[in-house]
């Protein structure tokens, strides 16, 4: 489905955030993203750090 992408389905996508969240808050939301991607990521690989054994 979202294989058949091209750039200009892209640069639209692109062009209507821009519209609705403004240039000024793009980076706001990149970086909102990133960490909702990165806590996603710890949540998924568990609490533990390497070595430690879990409890029981």
């Amino acid at each position: 489905m979202f294989g058949s992408l091209g750039l200009p389905e892209l640069l639209v996508i692109l062009l209507i955030v821009i519209i609705i969240f403004g240039a000024n808050k793009l980076p706001q939301l990149g970086k909102g993203i990133g960490q909702g991607l990165k806590n996603f990521k710890e949540a998924v690989k568990g609490d533990e750090t390497p070595g430690e054994k879990p409890k029981n």
